[in-house]
């Protein structure tokens, strides 16, 4: 488990890129036969990846989280990014197809992520928060969530999308995710840009072709950054950050969100012209 601190926003303007990418790109988390995670201080989330082949891998108690077992403390989120496999939590099988996805409350004890194809292995990744109270494990399903249209062609910015755990469809403590898939011939998200000073999100990137890339807007509003993603990372967006972004193609990314408010509507929108 890789360990990320929480930044101030003073310091972060002074990095390069070598340590943009250090603190808040998370790379390498889909490695065939493992699960990799991080840890991150802002607002503690931890977000994964997992492809598992003949064996099933296992959430176990990890040094930094100081419990017994992974979600004792925790809720858990499992989106199926691509192939097919399944959760099997506390001996319940939850299986997922692509861009399905698995919640898992507080006090769920044993957690095993496997593969229905050990030649064409799921992809998963999992983001989990704090959390003060069990809710009831829930499978989500692609066809059962309403998506919303967003955007317009002559903006580059078409996009569908997808709540998957915001307290209607399935209710949680903190953790918020769904996800957004850009249409053909757009290439931009969430611009005009916005931030939410009660929440950190974090964005995997998927659907990527292996020479495509996006641009991922971030920093402060006034005095902007940015970090080149491929497919399957992901970036942390401390709730001090902007976060949108552009692609050389259309593609899909995750969206995660934490902290104190419960409200997916909450968001500090961010004028063009305040944008340096």
């Amino acid at each position: 488990m890789d360990v990320r601190f929480a930044t101030n926003p003073d310091d972060a303007r002074h990095y390069g890129t070598d340590e943009l990418r250090r603190r808040y790109l998370v790379q390498g988390m889909f490695t065939p036969g493992e699960l990799r995670l991080t840890y991150s201080h802002q607002d503690r989330v931890v977000l994964g990846g997992a492809v598992p082949l003949a064996e099933p891998l296992r959430l176990g108690s990890y040094d930094p989280l100081r419990t017994a077992y992974f979600a004792e403390r925790r809720e858990l989120a499992v989106f199926c990014t691509g192939g097919r496999g399944a959760v099997t939590a506390d001996g319940e099988v939850y299986e997922l197809g692509p861009r399905d996805l698995v919640y898992l409350g507080m006090g769920t004890r044993e957690i095993a992520l496997s593969s229905a194809d050990p030649a064409d292995p799921a992809r998963l990744y999992l983001f989990s928060t704090p959390a003060h109270q069990a809710h009831p494990a829930a499978v989500v399903r692609e066809a059962d969530v309403e998506g919303v249209a967003l955007g317009s062609p002559d903006k580059a910015n078409v996009r569908t999308l997808r709540k998957y755990v915001d307290g209607t469809t399935v209710r949680s403590c903190q953790l918020m995710m769904g996800y957004t898939a850009l249409a053909p011939g757009s290439v931009w998200n969430t611009m005009p840009a916005h931030t939410h000073v009660r929440r950190t999100e974090c964005y995997l990137y998927f659907d990527l072709g292996a020479e495509d890339r996006v641009l991922h807007l971030m920093g402060r509003p006034e005095e902007s950054r940015h970090l080149v993603v491929a497919d399957r990372e992901a970036v942390i967006s401390p709730s001090w950050s902007m976060h949108s972004g552009a692609g050389t193609a259309n593609y899909s990314f995750v969206w995660a969100m934490a902290g104190e408010n419960y409200d997916f509507a909450d968001m500090d929108h961010v004028a063009m012209d305040e944008l340096r």
